[in-house]
């Protein structure tokens, strides 16, 4: 979690950029790539958490931020703070980080309960911030469809790739589902299943010391020269270079 509280620029996560200024809050999860530039020099509070101290995945129905902070590769990730947000948030610092700095007895457990009142309040707000977009599309079938589009991208795109794929899964036509995609996203739904496999080899590439060939067949591809080419036209670099610039090859050395 990122906290801007002074200063301005652009944010890259994945294929995206967004542009924020100040109390902006950005989530981003384990090894997902992003970088700032700043148009003003930017300042603020980096809380880093790792998940065998806090895992998302097991406290999402306590937190409920599973989906809205974090794992959602479709909505920005980040958040305007308000004022009464922005001094609950300042609060909850201090509090960690006096904490940290005099560990005493049942330190894991204040650490926890803090991490969470952070997390559900940064929630609520994000929520709050979407409530606009989601009253005007509630009585228009084609959130839903998109919804169940990121579902199952999400649980296919290692062994579906291609947009008929989806388009069976989801009922409708190809055609139709690809003019939602352009309409909301606007991106072809082929950009997005490349987009999701994109992202996994990179944190395959990233985290593992897998042969390139593993992280092919694991994301579907046979074809390892296939899947270096796939790889180098979407990301703009082979795997085996991004590998030894970023990933688990530069950490090794």
């Amino acid at each position: 979690m990122i906290w801007i509280k002074n200063g301005k620029g652009v944010a890259k996560a994945d294929f995206s950029e967004y542009h924020f200024t100040q109390n902006t809050l950005f989530a981003f999860s384990p090894y997902q790539p992003f970088m700032f530039q700043e148009n003003e020099q930017i300042q603020g509070i980096v809380i880093n958490f790792h998940p065998d101290f806090f895992c998302i995945h097991k406290h999402h129905q306590e937190v409920a931020c599973n989906g809205v902070l974090f794992n959602n590769i479709y909505n920005p990730p980040l958040v305007a703070v308000d004022e009464n947000t922005s001094n609950t948030f300042k609060m909850l610092f201090e509090q960690i980080t006096a904490e940290m700095q005099n560990p005493a007895l049942a330190q894991y457990e204040l650490l926890v309960s803090y991490l969470k009142i952070f997390l559900i309040t940064a929630s609520r707000l994000k929520a709050e911030q979407q409530t606009e977009i989601l009253i005007n599309t509630a009585e228009n079938k084609e959130p839903f469809i998109l919804q169940n589009l990121k579902n199952y991208i999400e649980t296919h795109f290692k062994t579906k790739h291609s947009a008929s794929d989806y388009a069976d899964l989801l009922n409708i036509s190809a055609k139709t589902l690809a003019k939602i995609t352009k309409t909301h996203f606007n991106k072809t739904l082929t950009d997005l299943i490349s987009e999701r496999i994109i992202i996994e080899a990179k944190r395959e590439l990233y985290l593992t010391n897998k042969a390139v060939k593993e992280i092919a067949y694991e994301l579907g591809y046979a074809d390892e020269y296939y899947f270096s080419r796939f790889f180098k036209t979407n990301a703009d670099i082979s795997p085996q270079a991004y590998r030894d610039t970023v990933g688990f090859g530069r950490a090794m050395v």
